[in-house]
């Protein structure tokens, strides 16, 4: 060890002080004398104004004896080293300091041999505590340098089923996660990953899945969130909190705008139970499946009325006609692939995006009325209590409730 150990001799005699620090070569065993003191109270001031590893006490001093010393120093520096200057009549008493943690004793008149042999043995003691903590802090920084990847690991051993609940719990609060399950789990999957002839080279397509990360991340913000890679390469998302309403069709429209790539993202709320994340990643699975079913006219119908929900005058004819298709055959397409009718979908997608402002603004019922497409106040609570089963104001006055 390079560190030079630093100690402090408290005896209220000079000649022992004198021969103690005479009788050892303390540059040999890697220390020096840093301090000396004639009474308790004025070693315990010495030793907390500088860095002392190793007090030499004698127990009988002046104004503080050598137990109240070493009791003060074990409150305030516990990580320093005692060794005690006793005479044969206060071994005894001695014994009391053996118990808070005294490494040895020496008996007046004091032998230097067992002196030197004694601090050699502290010095052992200490090098050996300080290669500790060099290890542990190597391994605290190596730790925190590969937390993201131990997040990763960690979520896909959870999603996979492979973590029961109580050591899930550990986990998360080790590697500074909240609390709790997450509130939603999805997936990004980039269809270009699983073609058997990629049209990019990998180092292209990794730069490609970090940016639409970094568009996916910054949606989810200020919402506590990781993104991980699953075994397949998809982008594997976990939320916390207050769900993603909309998470997964704003992330298909802004990779698709910036990045100019077509993905299908799924999410799916985590239910309660054991196996409640497995299967909400399953399902999600299962979702982008799907997805990647849909027809190419689908796929650009539903982009249209995420963009275009807010138009009030947005009929059938007139999204049939910008698409170059029939409305016939646009609405029997939309049926047969999403289950739903082309009236049906603008009001789903309206109505989630009117309760993502009833959770994030103070805006009137009438101004997010007139902002998610609709001609009246009216016209718009019969639509949201038609699907929510509850009005605006009581939705808005059960989401307050429920935050207090």
């Amino acid at each position: 060890m390079n560190k030079t150990y630093q100690v402090l001799i408290a005896d209220d005699e000079p000649i022992i002080r004198e021969g103690i620090r005479d009788a050892v070569d303390w540059a040999s065993l890697g220390m020096e004398v840093a301090a000396e003191a004639e009474d308790g109270e004025e070693a315990l001031e010495l030793a907390l104004g500088r860095p002392i590893d190793i007090m030499l006490v004698d127990m009988n001093m002046p104004f503080m004896d050598g137990i109240a010393l070493m009791r003060r120093m074990k409150e305030e520096r516990p990580e320093c080293r005692f060794v005690i200057i006793t005479g044969h009549d206060e071994f005894a008493y001695a014994q009391e300091a053996i118990r808070l943690g005294v490494k040895d004793y020496i008996l007046k008149p004091v032998n230097a041999q067992h002196l030197v042999q004694v601090l050699g043995s502290v010095r052992d003691e200490l090098d050996d505590r300080q290669i500790q903590e060099d290890y542990l802090k190597k391994a605290s920084e190596q730790i925190e340098k590969n937390i993201p990847l131990l997040r990763e690991r960690f979520l896909l051993e959870w999603i996979h089923g492979l973590l029961d609940e109580e050591e899930a719990s550990g986990q998360l609060d080790f590697l500074g996660l909240p609390p709790c399950r997450p509130s939603q789990v999805g997936i990004a999957r980039w269809p270009e990953l699983n073609t058997p002839q990629p049209l990019m080279k990998e180092s292209d397509r990794q730069l490609y899945l970090f940016a639409m990360e970094n568009i996916i991340s910054e949606l989810l913000h200020p919402a506590p969130h990781i993104l991980f890679r699953d075994h397949a390469g998809w982008i594997g998302i976990c939320i916390w909190g207050e769900p993603a309403l909309e998470l997964a069709a704003d992330a298909e429209q802004t990779i698709q705008k910036y990045l100019k790539l077509t993905v299908n993202v799924h999410m799916e709320p985590v239910q309660e139970g054991a196996e409640s994340i497995a299967a909400a990643y399953e399902a999600c699975r299962e979702g982008v499946f799907r997805e990647a079913q849909l027809s190419p006219l689908v796929r650009r119908a539903r982009q249209l009325i995420q963009e275009q929900y807010a138009v009030r005058e947005l009929t059938l004819e007139s999204f049939a006609h910008t698409l170059q298709v029939s409305p016939v055959y646009l609405s029997r397409t939309l049926k047969k692939e999403l289950g739903t009718s082309f009236v049906a979908f603008i009001t789903q997608t309206r109505i989630r995006k009117a309760i993502q402002l009833l959770n994030s603004t103070d805006l009137s019922i009438h101004d997010i009325a007139e902002q998610v497409g609709y001609d009246s106040q009216h016209y718009f609570s019969t639509a949201f209590k038609k699907v929510m089963g509850v009005s605006p104001n009581g939705y808005r006055k059960g989401a307050a409730f429920q935050e207090q």
